[in-house]
């Protein structure tokens, strides 16, 4: 693990994992979620994932420590924009681990980790207007909504708004598991 805090924490991003990636991916609700239409194969994920580990974003897998054994139930990403120290956030939880807090506690280690140790001055995010759930979920770890693609996306079918979100490292205030592992958490 790199991070955790509590009962999650975030690890390195596992080509031995790419199968069970894939069946996340596969979930019908992460694909009306994303927006996308079609599933992927697993020969095709396959692929991607030797693109993926050489590549500049950074990668999570996050894990569930409630059960004590660490169990990996999702993985987080930001894709960088070093030029103007900025990055986008996507997250993907596998179907048994939503509904707990985890995504909620993954997000706020991954900005911890954003502005702490990438020191990425912001983070944004797109999603979908009909996720409540996730919208609720981003606004818990620290994400203010910052304005709306409207008509961006589909949602079961129908056309739907998008909901950009962002988080500032200058308002990235309480704990930190960065600044604790350091031993500079105050």
């Amino acid at each position: 693990m790199w991070i955790s805090a509590g009962t999650c924490a975030l690890g390195p991003y596992r080509a031995d994992l790419v199968e069970t990636y894939w069946r996340w991916e596969q979930d019908p609700a992460l694909l009306v979620g994303y927006g996308r239409q079609s599933p992927e194969s697993l020969e095709a994920r396959t692929e991607g994932m030797a693109h993926q580990l050489r590549g500049g974003n950074i990668r999570f897998t996050i894990y569930d420590l409630s059960s004590g054994a660490p169990a990996p139930v999702g993985v987080a990403t930001l894709l960088p924009d070093h030029s103007v120290r900025t990055a986008e956030y996507v997250i993907m939880l596998a179907a048994e681990a939503r509904g707990r807090g985890l995504g909620t506690r993954a997000t706020r280690l991954s900005l911890d980790y954003a502005f702490h140790i990438t020191n990425l001055r912001m983070v944004w995010l797109k999603v979908l207007a009909p996720n409540t759930a996730g919208i609720r979920a981003y606004e818990k770890a620290g994400f203010r909504t910052a304005g709306t693609l409207r008509e961006a996306g589909y949602w079961l079918g129908e056309v739907c708004d998008e909901v950009m979100m962002d988080a500032l490292a200058k308002d990235h205030t309480g704990p930190s598991a960065v600044r604790a592992a350091l031993g500079q958490d105050h």
